[in-house]
């Protein structure tokens, strides 16, 4: 891990930088954990040589990958990551995130989705970003309508949660709900943020 890590955009809780192919194995320990794997609704790990193979593709792709920082401490610490899959054609983006373990409870999934969100409205010029959710991951849901999404709808049996078939929920946020401050704006422009 480098020593100063590159930060797009923070705020006091979280940063966004850039995906980081120096990072593939810790990416691949948090995306090994049985809770992520149950709220993805997939059934099987990944190996380690498979998920280095794909790091190769998802650089050169059109998504945009950022790794998510906690930033509270002495010195930014990599904690999950976060990507925008844009249909360019229509100007909106699908929204996944996954956080480390250690990560998770303290507000940073939020913190980092509202980062994202700003990125999107502001640097991507999207007009929504969508996501799919389990409906039996509450926390997830929570931290999402934190964040600004609302529920747009279910997709019936759509996907698995511990073994059961379960709802999946679609939820979004349009550029013109993203309220509150932002990151981007406020390096372009201290003086109006």
């Amino acid at each position: 891990m480098t020593a100063d890590p590159i930060l797009w955009i923070k705020d006091d809780t979280c940063g966004l930088g850039p995906f980081r192919p120096d990072l593939v194995e810790t990416y691949w320990q948090w995306e090994q954990d049985p809770a992520l794997l149950v709220g993805y609704g997939r059934q099987s790990p990944e190996s380690l040589v498979a998920r280095t193979e794909g790091m190769a593709h998802q650089l050169r792709g059109e998504n945009i990958r950022f790794t998510l920082y906690d930033v509270g401490g002495a010195e930014p610490v990599p904690v999950g990551v976060a990507t925008l899959l844009p249909d360019h054609q229509v100007r909106t983006a699908e929204y996944v995130v996954m956080l480390a373990p250690e990560a998770r409870g303290h507000g940073l999934g939020s913190a980092a989705t509202r980062l994202v969100l700003d990125y999107a409205f502001h640097v991507v010029n999207v007009r929504m970003v969508w996501l799919k959710v389990l409906a039996p991951n509450v926390g997830g849901v929570k931290a999402y309508e934190k964040a600004g999404f609302r529920i747009a709808g279910t997709l019936r049996e759509a996907g698995y949660w511990l073994g059961e078939v379960c709802d999946e929920l679609v939820m979004d946020v349009l550029a013109g709900e993203f309220t509150g401050p932002s990151a981007v704006r406020a390096l372009v422009d201290p003086v109006r943020e």
